[in-house]
């Protein structure tokens, strides 16, 4: 049974004996605090002086701990430095801390910080703690966290109930996330994530429109088809959609969704294909957001779509040299099986574009490994077609810690390299030394239209959907964040960037 996650905007009465706790935070915020704010989590363990005397010794570098009794109750401090590409709020470094500090069973986190880092923060919370194991023995998940906002700095009022609800409904979304992506594709095959996807509907009230198997090819949608045929759970296109009275615009969010990526008959070597799993993280991150999006009553037209398949290797796999046609239209050589997910893409945003009449298209995909090269492990890479939406979109990724940076946008640049003799395009490049996470891009573009009128961003999260082995449940944080401010959620609309993107 996994770990329950809940939230609080005020501190309870406990003892560490058989609660342990950890308080954290930056160590200018952690000087604000007196010992009477957080004494009702200590006593009658520590004691004033003691408490004193702990935060006065802590030097982080980047972070540092102080024991305050017998390792179960423990204050921590976050790095002191902050550079200008990196998340105010420190959310990384605090997700490995609130990891390392747990003490197991029911256990407290008390989050000293200011009211805007509350957002990122509670993100990082819900990272540490998966909801997939098939550990033998995993009953120390068994267990209930309950984080503690004690809000300081210029606005020190204490977490609403609202507030509370958006984070919890925010923890939710990245575990759930996170869930998709951990487990392994004998569990998590398409046909499994249309489970989610109908669950996620239900629990929303929401019909989700499914379109699977041979229908794919009688609705246009040659890449998803092509894809995934030669899988035993056949490819789909999936969407949810919300309307709510008074929208005008219409969003329309695109996952990837490969549930697992041999690399098809241009197969990934033994070592490269460990870890594929993981390719459907877009997709799950959708999911996530919308979810979160639609909870905390979002104000426009939302569709999530999630373009879900297995790149298998068998009998109808498609093949190097075929030429398959797109929703959009347009024909592509295949020169490599395993630049698959542009071609699902391709179809998702030409379908959200044409069928859906978005007005703003955001992909989301686990696209290439050259973004990991580009941007980072960190940082994904955005590539976009509007320059104040791009200007947003990393402002909102320093909010809420799933952190982005932009890559060029010149499709007269970049495009030739998918040149064919026989068709629109090839789906791999010829020179994979020229901006590659941009060509890849570039190519899902394509079948909108360079000269779509409307907004596309396109975000490679390859590197960072994951840590190591887990999954982080990246896209929640960053996509509600981003369209924070067509939300009625007051938290998300003092965090998002300003609404004037929308004119």
């Amino acid at each position: 049974m996994a770990a329950v996650l809940q939230f609080t905007g005020s501190l309870s009465t406990s003892d560490p004996k058989t609660h342990p706790v950890l308080i954290v935070g930056q160590l200018p915020h952690l000087k604000l605090i007196q010992y009477a704010d957080v004494s009702s989590k200590l006593q009658p363990r520590v004691d004033e002086d003691t408490f004193n005397a702990a935060v006065s010794s802590l030097s982080p570098s980047p972070t540092d701990t102080c024991s305050l009794w017998l390792n179960k109750a423990t204050v921590a401090a976050l790095p002191l430095s902050c550079s200008r590409h990196n998340t105010p709020s420190r959310s990384h470094a605090f997700a490995k801390l609130v990891k390392a500090c747990y003490a197991g069973g029911d256990e407290y986190v008390v989050v000293v910080c200011e009211r805007r880092d509350t957002f990122a923060l509670a993100a990082a919370v819900g990272r540490t703690l998966p909801l997939f194991s098939a550990k033998s023995n995993s009953s120390w998940q068994s267990r209930t966290v309950t984080v503690e906002f004690l809000i300081v700095g210029d606005d020190p009022r204490p977490l609403e109930d609202a507030d509370i609800k958006c984070l919890e409904d925010l923890a939710f979304s990245i575990r759930l996330t996170a869930k998709i992506v951990d487990m392994p594709c004998a569990d998590m095959h398409t046909d499994a994530f249309l489970v989610e996807v109908r669950a996620i509907g239900k629990e929303l009230g929401i019909e989700p429109k499914i379109i699977q198997g041979e229908d794919l090819l009688k609705e246009g949608l040659g890449g998803i088809y092509n894809v995934g045929k030669a899988a035993e759970h056949g490819p789909a296109l999936a969407y949810l959609s919300f309307h709510p009275p008074g929208a005008t615009k219409t969003v329309a969010w695109v996952g990837k969704g490969i549930v697992f990526d041999t690399g098809g008959l241009c197969i990934k070597d033994r070592t490269g294909m460990c870890g594929m799993k993981t390719d459907c993280g877009g997709a799950a991150g959708m999911l996530g957001a919308f979810y979160l999006a639609v909870k905390m009553g979002f104000k426009e037209n939302l569709h999530a779509l999630f373009c879900l398949a297995e790149n298998a290797v068998g009998p109808k796999a498609y093949r190097p040299d075929d030429i398959i046609t797109l929703h959009s239209g347009k024909t592509v050589e295949i020169n490599n099986t395993d630049a698959e997910g542009r071609l699902v893409l391709g179809d998702g945003v030409s379908y959200a574009q044409k069928e859906l009449k978005a007005d703003i298209i955001v992909d989301m995909a686990t696209l290439t490994g050259a973004q990991g090269i580009a941007t980072g492990k960190y940082h994904a890479s955005i590539l976009t077609n509007n320059e104040e939406w791009e200007q947003a979109c990393v402002k909102a990724g320093l909010v809420s810690g799933d952190l982005v940076h932009p890559v060029p946008y010149t499709p007269e640049l970049h495009f030739s390299e998918f040149n064919s003799s026989v068709a629109d395009m090839k789906n791999s490049v010829a020179d994979r030394s020229n901006a590659q996470v941009s060509c890849a891009g570039l190519f899902i573009g394509s079948h909108m239209g360079f000269d779509y009128p409307g907004i596309w961003l396109h975000v490679d999260m390859a590197s960072p959907s994951h840590i190591s082995d887990r999954a982080t449940g990246y896209g929640p944080a960053l996509l509600n964040t981003l369209f924070g401010g067509k939300s009625s959620s007051a938290l998300l609309q003092a965090i998002a960037p300003p609404t004037g993107i929308w004119n």
